[in-house]
């Protein structure tokens, strides 16, 4: 049995699976991985390249999209985030599908364009992005935490959604709405929309959940990150096995409301806020951002990646350890192929169970 849905037949895939976007930490590993199991790839938004050394966002970016087509066969894509802090977005974009274009297996194999954590009219809107559209199969998603965010990326063009419900780790919606919830708000809405379900996923009883509801794919993270090819930190991989689903708090981030696990870091007094005062800090910050200029915004942002990035190093308890609630299904540390098999055959199992329910 295939598990065959519109986002396997509009990527060519095998397997209706993609691993989420993960910035600020490199999954260049985990995307070939993930590819070569037949299933969607992604290189995450960072300022790391697989040398270890902190660059522009940009020559990241074309180092890891060369990395990796240059190891997989398979299909994938890349992440943008498209907030307000991120400095050049629209560079990043144009130079990002300029390189797409002048490398004729990237082309053919880098079809999936992500955007998140702000405007999904930056990409769909970018001269350079309309051009690589014509010219390939690449499609573009943007992320949608809420309903109505949802709205305002079918009203920008983008070819599908990638529905992203509260239990996930990293940056969430304010609203607070689970995954199953806003899954079934938005296919009510737009049922014939592209969907991949993200947020609380990690098991086959999970993508067939998401089938039924009229999502065509699963993204998982957490799942992935307890993977033997993940390139996360060996401490980082073993919190997930015995932890359990309450182990992750929400807490303020840079760009929002951020889901970590319980370490030092995410416990400290100063990220503990209310829904007002997160909004207020939000309104304060970008005040702030507005008075001063470009290189010290920038150094602004340099130092609020140092707990990001400490993680690299296996420090547990002074960084953002960004994980969702579904380490409380997850048991083991195991190879990517081997969890794509497992969570497709348990969706199998699972479906062909259901269908026995109807007379």
């Amino acid at each position: 049995m295939t598990l065959k849905t519109n986002i396997t037949e509009m990527f060519g895939i095998k397997h209706p699976i993609a691993n989420a976007a993960m910035g600020p930490y490199r999954t260049n590993e985990m995307a070939i991985a993930v590819a070569d199991a037949g299933a969607l790839g992604m290189i995450s938004h960072t300022n790391q390249s697989m040398d270890g050394r902190e660059e522009t966002a940009l020559a990241a970016m074309k180092k890891n999209l060369d990395y990796v087509v240059e190891h997989t066969d398979g299909i994938f894509g890349f992440n943008i985030r498209t907030s307000r802090l991120t400095t050049d977005c629209d560079k990043l974009i144009s130079e990002t599908a300029k390189h797409i274009m002048a490398n004729p297996k990237l082309k053919e194999q880098c079809l999936y364009a992500l955007t998140s954590a702000g405007s999904a009219t930056r990409m769909a809107q970018n001269p350079d992005f309309k051009k690589l559209r014509e010219i390939s199969q690449v499609k573009h998603f943007h992320v949608a935490p809420a309903l109505w965010l949802a709205e305002k990326c079918v009203n920008a063009g983008c070819d599908g959604l990638v529905v992203t419900g509260f239990e996930g780790g990293g940056h969430q919606s304010y609203e607070k709405v689970g995954g199953l919830v806003l899954l079934q708000q938005v296919q009510q809405k737009y049922p014939d929309i592209p969907k991949i379900a993200c947020g609380g996923f990690a098991t086959g009883n999970g993508l067939a959940a998401a089938l039924a509801i009229g999502a065509g794919g699963i993204s998982m993270g957490s799942r992935f990150i307890a993977s033997i090819e993940s390139e996360f930190h060996e401490k980082y991989k073993n919190v997930v096995p015995p932890a359990k689903a309450q182990d992750t708090v929400v807490r303020t981030g840079s760009l929002g409301t951020i889901r970590l696990w319980k370490n030092k870091f995410a416990m400290a007094k100063g990220l503990v806020k209310s829904k007002e005062e997160k909004m207020a800090e939000e309104k304060a910050k970008e005040e702030h951002r507005t008075e001063i200029s470009k290189e010290e915004l920038m150094e602004e942002l340099r130092k609020d990646t140092i707990a990001q990035y400490a993680v690299y190093e296996g420090d547990m308890d002074n960084g953002y350890i960004l994980l969702g609630q579904s380490i409380g299904i997850v048991n083991q540390i195991d190879s990517i192929p081997d969890i794509i098999e497992t969570v497709v055959k348990d969706a199998e199992k699972a479906l062909k169970k259901a269908v026995t329910y109807v007379e």
